[in-house]
């Protein structure tokens, strides 16, 4: 798959990424570890701790792919997490990780769109969703979906990789996300899934857009905050 042929928005985007996901799931833990060098499971905990979760709190983590943050969660409050996402095969590995950890009481998993989600109105505490607002569909309507399924006072955080905003930094994250980052991932699981994550975050509106578009669906206390010189950041908003 060329980049001329990945898709950036609407149904034909999802089924894309559907595919895409359910072809790298075996790998896709080691890939995201060794990739980032590990720094992966420090942003999740930086994610999780934005959401200032608390004790019986109802925690909705949307594409949760494999759990991984929705587990992180789980180690800091006596929480309740519902994992939602597209892929079925990622789900499969979830509740084999929940599974080996005993945690399958406090985690449950379902399939399903975050453009439209499978809830009642004002059901959770607080939403998360890591790098996978860029692969919805339609940006705007997952997030009037968060908004609609969190109750009023809940927090929503949003990890997604982003430019860097320093010149050099900038230049050496492009290169590594443009050509190294693919050739890796192509010798151990899918090129083309590691091709469309450079093009993806391009394709993903800037820091001051993505934060106007939380605003315009209700969220009020829009914040974000840069992690790793700006190679990924945390959006919040509170409804």
């Amino acid at each position: 798959m060329s980049n001329s042929e990945f898709i950036h928005s609407g149904d034909a985007k999802k089924a894309q990424v559907q595919t895409m996901f359910d072809g790298i799931a075996k790998r896709y833990d080691f890939l995201n570890h060794f990739l980032s060098l590990g720094i992966d499971l420090y942003w999740r905990r930086q994610a999780v701790k934005a959401l200032l979760l608390e004790d019986d709190n109802l925690l909705l983590d949307v594409a949760t792919g494999t759990g991984d943050l929705g587990l992180t969660a789980l180690k800091t409050a006596r929480i309740q997490v519902i994992g939602l996402d597209y892929s079925f095969n990622m789900l499969e590995l979830a509740k084999h990780k929940i599974e080996a950890r005993h945690l399958s009481e406090s985690f449950e998993l379902v399939q399903g769109d975050a453009e439209s989600l499978p809830f009642q109105d004002d059901t959770f505490d607080a939403l998360s969703i890591g790098y996978g607002i860029r692969n919805v569909g339609t940006i705007s309507a997952a997030l009037s979906e968060f908004y609609r399924v969190l109750k009023p006072g809940g927090r929503v955080s949003i990890l997604e990789f982003a430019e860097p905003q320093g010149w050099f930094f900038g230049r050496l994250y492009r290169f590594y996300f443009d050509h190294i980052l693919p050739k890796l991932a192509g010798m151990m699981s899918s090129k083309a899934a590691y091709s469309y994550l450079p093009e993806s975050v391009r394709h993903f509106p800037d820091r001051g857009d993505f934060k106007d578009l939380l605003s315009s669906e209700g969220f009020r206390q829009v914040e974000h905050r840069d992690l790793t010189f700006g190679v990924t950041t945390i959006y919040r908003g509170v409804k």
